[in-house]
């Protein structure tokens, strides 16, 4: 017995090579300048009160470095606003309410931890330059390396601990307000 071929219903498919779901996606990843440094201001300002009550609650903010602290963390989490709002509607472009706030939470979360790291890498490499070989040297790279690396496992291990907990708080809030729909009205 020999069944007849059923026609497909529905769209038709997309070839393998259109790539108008990037472009789109691409459009959709624009920020403005405003919205850009007015999220930054706000982000920076969420992550500098997030280092200021780390250091409130674990030592009495009884550190020569207070205000340093505050400022590399308020910078990190500025710098990191933009490319990490650019990123989720990237990858939130056309997706659910809760795959946008997973794409926000993540984003938020490597784009603000690695700026931040890199800034400390940058002044930890600034301090440790004086003991070092002279520059463009193969010594000089080593020591460039090593004490870059080991500039990042200590931000690992002691700055992480700057966003909890009103960090992750405020994440969660930013994250949540970045996945409403009326957030997304260019997608």
């Amino acid at each position: 017995m020999k069944t007849p071929i059923r026609k497909r219903r529905g769209p038709k498919p997309k070839p393998a090579n259109d790539n108008s779901n990037l472009r789109d996606r691409l459009l959709a990843a624009r920020i403005g300048f405003f919205e850009a440094l007015i999220g930054a201001l706000g982000w920076g300002a969420g992550m500098a009160l997030s280092a200021q009550a780390y250091l409130w609650l674990a030592s009495g903010a009884v550190t020569s470095h207070y205000w340093s602290v505050t400022a590399m963390f308020f910078a990190g989490a500025a710098l990191a606003w933009p490319p990490s709002l650019a990123a989720h509607r990237f990858l939130a472009y056309g997706r659910r309410r809760q795959a946008s706030f997973a794409a926000a939470f993540l984003c938020l979360t490597i784009f603000s931890i690695a700026i931040t790291a890199v800034l400390f890498a940058i002044v930890y490499r600034n301090f440790y330059a004086q003991w070092h070989g002279d520059p463009f040297t193969k010594l000089w790279l080593v020591q460039l390396v090593f004490t870059s690396a080991s500039a990042l496992y200590q931000f690992a291990v002691v700055g992480l601990r700057m966003y909890l907990p009103v960090g992750v708080a405020l994440l969660f809030a930013a994250a949540f307000l970045l996945s409403r729909p009326a957030a997304c009205k260019n997608r």
